[in-house]
Parts: C-alpha cells; structure tokens; sequence
C-alpha cells in the first residue's frame, strides 16, 4: 500500500523520454474481445478498467465484495482523497472530508464504516512533496493518523495519536483486528489493534522499514514488505534517511509472519522493488508488484510466487506500470491497478479481471 503519486513520478521520468505512455494508449490489445488484455497475461480475461482519468490506485473490496474503496486525486484534487464505487465502477463518491492528503482505506466488517489515514487534523491543506536531494525516497508523514467513519464520510473517529506516521492499514478477513505501519518508536514496524483502536501491539522489530500488511483469509498470517540493510553503507544511508520520516524503497522484500509476529520468514530474495503483497485466497501462494524487468526498473508488473519462495511466475506483461493487487474472497476475480491505456502521462487506472488458474 501507499505511494502511488511517488511510484508514478518515477515512471513518468522514463516512460515520457521512451513514449511508453504514447505507445500504451494507441495499442490495441491482441484480444479484440479483450482490448486491456496484453499479451501474455494467460492468467487474466475480461479485464474492465472502472476509472477513467486522473491518479487512483489501492481499491479494496469490501466483505461483501460489490464495492470498492479506493484512493484517488480526481485528477482536480491537490492531494490524494478516499473514494467508494460499485465494482461495476459506477456509482462513485468521496467518503473522505477533503482535506490534508488520505491513504490507505479499507471497509470494516459488516461495510457500515471503513478507515483510512490522513493528515487532516494536522493541516488540511496537502503536505508539501518529499525532498528528493536524497535521491528517489518515500516520506513517512508525521501527521498521518488512522481514522474511521461511516461508510457515507460522517462521524469521523480518530484512531491513532502516536507521535509518528501512522498509515497503511488493512483488516484482517476474520474482522477481528487492524494491521498498520507506525514510526511511533523510531523505526518504520507493524502493529494491530482491535476494530476500534485499542490493544495497539507491536510485531516487528528488526532494523529497516515494514511496511504494507495483508492478512491471510483465515487472519492468522500477515504477509508484508521490509527493508534489511546489512552493510555499513545501507545502514548508514538507512539511519540518515529514517531520522528525516524518509525511507529508499528500491530494495524491499516480501515476507511473511504469523498474526501475533512469530514465525517471520523471507519469501523474496529479488534485489528488487517488490511490494503491494496479497495472500491468494488459499493462503497457499502470493501476489505482488515488483520491477524485475532488467531492461526497464521503472516497469513493474505482478507476480506470484510459493511461500516458499519457489514458483516465482509474471502474471502482468505492460511496459508501465500494474500493482496493487486484491483477490475476491472466492479467488475468481482480480482487482488492480494500473498504467495501461492511459489517456495521458500520470494516469493511473482501477481494473478488474478474471481469474483464471
């Protein structure tokens, strides 16, 4: 979850100087009943883009799988807001207040209430970009807390008051308790609380930035994305960057741990970008986003791979970029988001497709 605007920046650099955007939005795809189908992409059919316009990405489903919350800048809007749409794509609303910048939203159980970070009652105008002097980084805000509401943006909640970055939230399948990322004790770690923001605990607590966590079905397993600088350099760069709320995400991970934070094991070992990790419904394999494109670092595409970390395997073939995956609950379906067909530089889409094993 989370950096959209950043992820696209970066790809916006290469793809306006190659015309990858001018050649994604004229090719028509090889299946002429399936025109945002690529080539390759044997496991999707019946792919329907279900935004049209603008930065949107992260759409989640909700439990009772026929709506989808997701962020997006409407392309008139300074910042990144949360907005709910059938996932038929009509229908669409903004449930968030419109100030500050938002991220990271999810439904509740029962789809009355949902959560998402903001910044809101910081500042409500948005937070100034991060400083990129540092090279290409992520910026860890500060005055991101955790909130819920109703599903319609009223009554707003605040859940999280820590002095520190609290985003990137999800909910366990169960609907028992929270997972999020906060920088409350320095160091980027996981934690869950309960639906309404107490018991929050600690998981992680190894040197790097932990980010990103997705329950298994069952909500006994979390599946997430981590830095581990190991030499002299890395940890240097690493502490000099985490002091300033910033982390480097060119080399993260996947891995996964028990609910509760015991049982920790590296899945990946890619050297690369790998994010966006989704258990599949089965809690047998995993899907995420990473750009191993060795031509093109600025592409990324999904893949799956064992827990195990064998069976490594491309599902997504564009020159741009596709992450942010979700399954729906019976594995038939495939939400994400991506670049392909893109109107114009910057945009990226909501997508859903069929699954097919």
């Amino acid at each position: 979850m989370f950096k959209l605007n950043l992820f696209v920046a970066l790809i916006m650099t290469a793809s306006l100087s190659t015309g990858i955007f001018a050649q994604e939005k004229h090719l028509k795809g090889p299946y002429p009943g399936d025109p945002y189908r690529l080539a390759g992409e044997k496991h999707l059919r019946n792919i329907k883009m279900l935004t049209h316009g603008g930065q949107n990405a992260e759409a989640y489903l909700s439990f009772g799988q026929d709506k989808l919350i997701y962020q997006s800048d409407a392309e008139t809007l300074g910042c990144d807001q949360i907005f709910i749409m059938n996932t038929d794509g009509s229908k669409k609303r903004m449930v968030s207040n419109g100030k500050g910048r938002t991220t990271c939203s999810y439904f509740l159980p029962g789809d009355s209430t949902i959560i998402y970070a903001s910044t809101f009652a910081a500042d409500s105008a948005c937070p100034p970009p991060p400083d990129m002097s540092k090279g290409y980084v992520w910026e860890l805000y500060t005055t991101f807390d955790i909130f819920s509401a109703n599903s319609d943006g009223s009554n707003i909640r605040r859940l999280t008051t820590s002095d520190g970055y609290d985003a990137e939230a999800t909910v366990s399948p169960v609907g028992d308790k929270i997972a999020f990322t906060s920088t409350r004790d320095g160091d980027p770690e996981i934690y869950t609380m309960n639906l309404d923001g107490s018991n929050q605990t600690r998981l992680t607590s190894q040197k790097g930035y932990d980010g990103g966590p997705f329950f298994s079905s069952d909500g006994s397993k979390i599946v997430f994305r981590a830095s581990r600088p190991k030499s002299e350099k890395e940890l240097a760069d690493y502490n000099d960057l985490v002091v300033n709320h910033l982390v480097r995400p060119t080399a993260l991970e996947i891995y996964v741990m028990d609910s509760d934070g015991k049982n920790m094991h590296q899945v990946t070992k890619l050297g690369k970008a790998s994010f966006a990790p989704y258990f599949f419904p089965d809690s047998k394999k995993i899907i995420f986003c990473s750009n191993l494109d060795l031509t093109n670092p600025r592409n990324f595409d999904l893949y799956v791979v064992n827990l195990d970390g064998s069976g490594l395997e491309q599902v997504t073939f564009g020159d741009t970029f596709d992450g942010f995956p979700m399954f729906t609950r019976d594995g038939k379906r495939l939400v994400f988001a991506s670049n392909r067909f893109s109107g114009k530089p910057g945009e990226t889409n909501i997508f859903i497709a069929d699954w097919m094993d």
